[in-house]
């Protein structure tokens, strides 16, 4: 299977790869929030110069997708550092009742929305 797999262009990355790999990720994901970012501002504007209704789709995306990202950087940043004893990143308490706080914030306002667009269930 590993033949076969190698055969296709599938291997292990090497230091240089991973580093190619790492910074087209990084400016796909930062266009990807830029372009949710003004597609939320545009369909912002929408709604207060027309007064058409509201699509929430893309400000749901952008805020997912930077707590995906957070979560997952604390995640592989609590993994790096477990062993560590000088590290003070073991316990980011603080950042986790944030985004705690951000995610039940972010169900309130879905869930009055949905009220206030007169959606029924």
């Amino acid at each position: 299977m590993k033949q076969f797999l190698k055969k296709l262009g599938f291997h292990s990355p090497d230091e240089m790869e991973k580093a190619i790999l790492f910074k087209a990720q990084r400016n796909a994901y930062f266009f990807l929030t830029a372009a949710l970012f003004f597609w939320s501002l545009y369909e912002s504007c929408q709604v207060y110069i027309y007064h058409n209704q509201l699509n929430p789709f893309p400000c749901f995306l952008l805020v997912t997708s930077v707590i995906i990202q957070t979560f997952s950087q604390l995640i592989m940043t609590r993994n790096a550092v477990k062993d560590d004893t000088d590290s003070f990143e073991t316990g980011p308490l603080v950042k986790i009742i944030v985004l705690i706080c951000l995610i039940i914030s972010i169900i309130a306002t879905i869930i009055s929305a949905v009220v206030l667009m007169g959606v029924r269930i």
